[in-house]
């Protein structure tokens, strides 16, 4: 088992280096595809730009589809200011308070890209006697590029237009204490486990008796990720997304979280207590929790009109949409769940 956990925290640096914030994708499922390809898989490229890939099992009635997001975070340029300075709009939930002060790639539409900075108008506490109290927002703050360019002119003069991509520095890291720390563990974390489990059922020899889809959804982050996508047969749409760490919660960055309900409502109570079952079965570390505020591709499926049967889980992740923490035993409670689970 220890090799597809270390094959599954490979695959997550690889995934981590490519920026892929909702609406900019291909770059990183342009690799994914080479991987499952290369791992012995069939993959398909949606029409959307996300990708589906059948994994194995004997019934095509009574499916199961796993679903991850490969989207992130990100902005996008929303105006270029006269003195050069870049205004911003979020893609996703990227809080301006968490970027605060990272360093940013500006990707333009001929594929040019540009250093810079996300930090507060007037960032000096030697200058601005109001830092501390002013509010960060999108109106607040602004991209500052690492280039000669003092004016709006000169920036337009680089490439750089509104509608151009900003991608954030993840940031990745996996400490000797086995913590892993990055930007936007939400969702790749979850997509590296999925190409680990894909890598064990064909080493292994897997073949389970419910057919399994994986599909790597591309625009999740603005709500609408798995609205479509869900192939004939399929009866029960598994989301595999970070797990809620937080105040008046259960889980733990070492364990696998089951969510019972989320913002969205309760997920089928027939597959969650299957999913606890299946957690007791592998001995795998788990907690059941309740999210206040979040929503999965799973019931973006649902809305989208599928009749099928939904569930939650994921390794649990401390700090989510900022500069956010997991471990590899999450990670490796995660796979035994999925193995339990599914065969």
């Amino acid at each position: 088992m220890e090799k597809y956990i270390d094959y599954i925290l490979e695959q997550l640096k690889k995934i981590m280096a490519i920026d892929s914030p909702t609406g900019y994708t291909k770059n990183m499922t342009d690799y994914l595809l080479m991987e499952y390809r290369r791992l012995g898989y069939e993959p398909e490229l949606t029409v959307k730009g996300g990708i589906l890939v059948k994994t194995g099992g004997e019934e095509e009635a009574d499916a199961v589809l796993l679903e991850a997001h490969g989207d992130t975070l990100g902005a996008m340029v929303s105006q270029i200011k006269g003195n050069g300075r870049l205004k911003l709009t979020p893609l996703g939930g990227m809080n301006p308070c968490n970027g605060e002060t990272e360093n940013c790639r500006l990707v333009t539409r001929e594929g040019n890209i540009y250093e810079g900075t996300f930090q507060l108008m007037n960032p000096s506490i030697h200058v601005n006697g109001e830092f501390s109290e002013t509010k960060r927002s999108y109106d607040t703050m602004e991209l500052v590029l690492d280039e000669k360019a003092d004016s709006a002119e000169e920036v337009k003069k680089l490439g750089i237009r509104n509608g151009d991509i900003v991608c954030f520095e993840p940031r990745t890291m996996i400490t000797k204490s086995g913590y892993i720390k990055s930007r936007f563990l939400d969702d790749k974390l979850s997509v590296a486990i999925l190409l680990g489990y894909a890598k064990y059922l064909k080493e292994e020899k897997v073949n389970p008796k419910r057919c399994l889809y994986q599909h790597i959804t591309v625009y999740e982050e603005v709500g609408h990720g798995a609205s479509a996508t869900v192939p004939a047969g399929v009866t029960e749409v598994l989301s595999v997304d970070m797990g809620c760490v937080g105040d008046g919660l259960e889980c733990t960055e070492r364990q696998v979280s089951i969510c019972a309900k989320d913002s969205g409502g309760p997920y089928n109570y027939e597959v969650v207590s299957a999913l606890i079952e299946a957690a007791k079965r592998a001995q795998a570390d788990f907690a059941v929790d309740v999210y206040p505020y979040y929503g999965s591709d799973a019931e973006a499926a649902l809305r989208g009109g599928h009749d099928v049967r939904h569930g939650l889980i994921g390794a649990g992740v401390f700090a989510s949409h900022g500069y956010e923490r997991s471990h590899v035993d999450g990670v490796r409670n995660t796979f035994l769940l999925l193995k339990s689970y599914l065969g």
